[in-house]
C-alpha cells in the first residue's frame, strides 16, 4: 500500500510541474493567440472582446489557477480553432474524447501484434541451433528497425493497398459510422507500427533468454535431468522477459501518446495528429491538456511495468 501511494504522489507532482512549466512555455511564446484567431485587421475592439472572452486579459498568475481548477472539474477549457458552430467554440474535453479512441485502439493493435509475434519469435530465435535461420532474422529485425516510420506506412500501403488492395489507402472510416469497417482499416497502420517493435522486443528476448540459459541455475535443473522445454518455459522464460517487460512498456507509452508519423501518412484523426495541428495553429488548450494527457499515460504505463516486474521476480518485493 505505501509503494502504491508513493506513486500516487508521484504522479500528482508530476503532473502539476508539467501543468506549470506547459502553462509558462506558452505564455512567453511570441506572437498574439487573438491576432492570430482574428487576423491583422481585426479591429481593437473586437480583439478586447475575444481577449476578454478567452481570459487573456487577466494576469498570467489567475489564469493558471483559473486554467487548474478547471482540469480538476473535468473542464478543460474550450479550443480555439475547433468550433461546434460559427458562433461557439468546441470544449478540449470533445475534442480529444472524439480522437483519443482512435490512437487507443491504434495502440492496441499494435501492441497485440506485437506480442503475438515477437515472443513465440524471440523465444525460437534463441532455442535455434540453425545458422541460416539465426542469420535470416538476424538481418530482418535489423532491417524492421533500421526503415524509418513514414517509409514502412507508404510500404505497407503500397502493398496491402495498391498491390493486394487490402484496403483502400485514405479511406478512413470513423468507429461511430462502421466499427468492423474501422477496425478492418486499422489494421494495416497497426501492422506499420507493429513492424519495427516487433524486431526490437524479438532481439530484446532472444539476447535476454541467452543470457539466462547460461545461468547457473539452468546448469543444475539440467543435471537434475530437468527437460529443456520444462527448463525454457517454466523458469528462464520468466526471468527473460523482465528486460522485455520494460522495453513492451515503453513502446506501450509511445504508441498510447499517439503515432504522429502513421496517423499522418494514414490520414487517422488520432491523438498524434490533433497534436502537430494544435501546435501548429497555436490552439494552446489543446496542446496544455494533450501534454498532461502524455505525461499521465508515461507515467500509469511504468507504474504498471513496475507491477508486473514486482510479480514476476519476487526479490523486488522483498528489497
Amino acid at each position: 500500500m505505501t509503494y502504491i501511494l508513493k506513486k500516487i504522489a508521484t504522479l500528482i507532482i508530476t503532473l502539476f510541474l508539467v501543468s506549470v512549466l506547459a502553462f509558462l512555455a506558452f505564455q512567453i511564446i511570441p506572437g498574439d493567440v487573438v491576432t492570430s484567431i482574428l487576423g491583422t485587421e481585426a479591429t481593437p475592439e473586437r480583439e478586447d472582446a475575444l481577449r476578454a472572452e478567452l481570459g487573456l486579459d487577466k494576469p498570467p498568475v489567475e489564469r493558471y489557477i483559473n486554467w487548474a481548477t478547471g482540469v480538476l472539474r473535468g473542464d478543460f477549457g474550450k479550443s480555439y480553432r475547433y468550433s461546434k458552430n460559427m458562433n461557439e467554440m468546441m470544449p478540449v474535453a470533445d475534442l480529444i474524447g472524439d480522437k483519443l479512441p482512435v490512437t487507443l485502439w491504434l495502440a492496441l493493435l499494435s501492441l497485440i501484434l506485437t506480442i503475438l509475434i515477437s515472443i513465440p519469435l524471440g523465444v525460437l530465435w534463441a532455442g535455434t541451433k540453425n545458422k541460416f535461420f539465426d542469420g535470416i532474422l538476424n538481418v530482418l529485425t535489423q532491417g524492421s528497425m533500421a526503415v524509418p516510420a513514414f517509409f514502412l506506412g507508404i510500404l505497407v500501403t503500397y502493398l496491402f493497398g495498391i498491390i493486394f488492395k487490402a484496403f483502400i489507402p485514405g479511406s478512413y472510416v470513423g468507429y461511430k459510422d462502421d466499427f468492423p469497417g474501422f477496425i478492418s482499416y486499422m489494421i494495416f497502420p497497426a501492422i506499420a507500427i507493429a513492424i519495427p517493435k516487433t524486431g526490437m522486443t524479438a532481439r530484446f528476448l532472444r539476447n535476454s533468454t541467452l543470457t539466462e540459459l547460461k545461468s547457473d541455475y539452468v546448469r543444475t535443473a539440467k543435471s537434475k535431468g530437468v527437460t529443456d522445454g520444462h527448463i525454457l518455459f517454466k523458469h528462464v522464460l520468466r526471468n527473460a522477459m523482465l528486460p522485455v517487460v520494460t522495453f513492451l512498456g515503453m513502446i506501450i507509452a509511445e504508441v498510447v501518446a499517439g503515432s504522429i508519423v502513421v496517423e499522418q501518412v494514414f490520414a487517422l484523426p488520432g491523438i498524434g495528429r490533433l497534436l502537430i495541428s494544435a501546435i501548429s495553429t497555436r490552439d494552446f488548450p489543446v496542446v496544455e491538456i494533450l501534454i498532461l494527457y502524455i505525461t499521465m499515460v508515461v507515467i500509469i504505463v511504468y507504474f504498471i511495468v513496475d507491477i508486473i516486474y514486482r510479480i514476476l521476480d519476487p526479490r523486488i518485493r522483498v528489497e
